[in-house]
């Protein structure tokens, strides 16, 4: 048997998951070429002023948005650190 409303719901998830994917995908693809550069001109792959403004910026967001700035701190932690390695690849 089928719960429609709960489908509905689950329609949604799904809609919003593809978006973060392709929205992740965008964002990597644009932090490669940042490391690329980084690579090209001797800048080191982490940048620790960056990135607490960033997470700064993002736990305000949460705050405005109602979602818990931990659970944004943590996701943004864990794209900063992904990227990170990525541009520490691109130099070898």
């Amino acid at each position: 048997m089928s719960d429609a409303v709960l489908e509905a719901y689950r329609e949604s998830i799904d809609n919003i998951d593809a978006a973060l994917v392709f929205m992740l995908a965008e964002r990597f693809k644009i932090t490669q070429a940042v490391g690329r550069y980084k690579a090209e001109t001797g800048l080191p792959p982490a940048d620790p002023g960056r990135e607490a403004q960033q997470i700064a910026r993002l736990r305000s967001l949460a705050a405005s948005a109602n979602l818990d700035p931990e659970f944004s701190e943590k996701f943004l932690r864990f794209i900063i650190d992904e990227v990170i390695r990525h541009h520490q690849a691109a130099r070898t």
